[in-house]
């Protein structure tokens, strides 16, 4: 996939954006850019495309006041460092953007610290609707992975590559960059996409060859995955037509993992309907295996409570299924992780339970 005129596009907004500030100037203006309100309040589940996005009300930017004048004063240095990354086809990290602005002419364009720089490009992205990724900017390495049997042809500054995501890489999988829009899909022989949490689950599953066994593409979620890890399965999902199944622990804080794969995070509501896979299924640590196979679990403690009662009023989670579960979990007051299925043998997962799991679901 090209990526030359999103390139073109994502300097064309920009300008626009500092366009903008410089017409109102020369109309008698007083400088100022309207985002919607970043608040919880105003983001809301939208039923029709089961995702979070943001409502109606709007915030105003305005240099009518010394703060919000700093406030467009650095977001207008920002789109001058982007706007000329873009032309030198340059990238940086979020990290090092906090860091380069103290390198600016006008201390007062300076970033305090790294969540107010952080903040700026998402709210750049929001007027603009273009990604960061198409800004070239990056997070930190998310280390995220796939395996299985995928091939695609990548994009990078060598030139373009082919690569096959289990006959080209090492036990470690192929890294998903941080821009998953470079990659062509080429060829696959997969029948599921599995979503995994914990790189000692995802490791296991490659280790007893369940990618090649059940023509299974795992794709490691380190955790609260990455936006590159989730446009990745949306995009699995929706070009390739593949079912996607989310492998978690079983707690609270593990179903709002699969939640943010599925139906996206309020911290990205405003880019949701381009990370979000709705149709993702969640194939466990499920409450009731804690009973039908006995695991060692741990106890819930007070936050984890809190957590699942919250969830039992969370949209994402409205559902007889989930109510079943979360109800079932605050009864027992215990919750297990993936790895606790080893206590069964190291092959029970891979022999039994995913096996059992992913064929009642329909999925095999």
């Amino acid at each position: 996939m090209s990526t030359k005129q999103d390139d073109e596009l994502a300097q064309e907004r920009l300008v626009d954006l500092a366009a903008e500030f410089y017409d109102q100037f020369a109309a008698g203006e007083v400088p100022h850019m309207d985002i919607p309100t970043r608040t919880k309040s105003n983001i809301v589940f939208d039923e029709d495309s089961n995702v979070w996005v943001y409502g109606d009300r709007t915030s105003t930017r305005t240099a009518n006041s010394v703060r919000g004048a700093r406030k467009l004063l650095k977001a207008s240095y920002t789109i001058e460092f982007l706007v000329n990354q873009l032309e030198e086809d340059r990238s940086s990290t979020l990290r090092e953007l906090y860091y380069l602005s103290e390198s600016w002419d006008n201390e007062e364009a300076q970033f305090k610290s790294q969540d107010e720089s952080n903040q700026l490009v998402e709210d750049l992205e929001i007027v603009s609707e273009v990604t960061r990724e198409d800004f070239h900017m990056r997070p930190e390495e998310s280390g995220a992975t796939l395996m299985g049997p995928l091939e695609l042809r990548e994009q990078t500054r060598r030139g373009e590559r082919e690569i096959h995501c289990q006959k080209d890489v090492g036990e470690g999988g192929y890294q998903i960059p941080n821009n998953p829009d470079t990659i062509d899909f080429l060829d696959h022989d997969i029948d599921f996409v599995l979503c995994v949490e914990t790189g000692g689950m995802r490791d296991r599953l490659v280790e007893n060859g369940f990618d090649d066994e059940y023509n299974c593409l795992v794709v490691h979620l380190k955790g609260q995955p990455a936006r590159a890890t989730r446009r990745i399965t949306k995009r699995l999902h929706d070009e390739l037509d593949l079912p996607v199944v989310v492998f978690t622990d079983g707690d609270p804080w593990s179903y709002r993992i699969y939640g943010s794969v599925a139906y996206g995070s309020i911290k990205s509501a405003h880019l949701s309907e381009y990370l979000a896979t709705p149709e993702a299924r969640f194939v466990g640590i499920q409450p009731e295996d804690i009973v039908e196979y006995d695991l060692p679990t741990d106890p819930l403690a007070d936050s984890d409570i809190n957590a699942l009662e919250s969830e039992l009023e969370d949209p994402r989670f409205q559902r007889d299924y989930w109510t079943e579960q979360i109800e079932l979990q605050l009864d027992l007051e215990k919750k297990a992780e993936q790895q606790a299925l080893a206590a069964r043998g190291l092959d029970f997962v891979t022999e039994t339970y995913l096996p059992e799991r992913l064929s009642s679901m329909g999925v095999l």
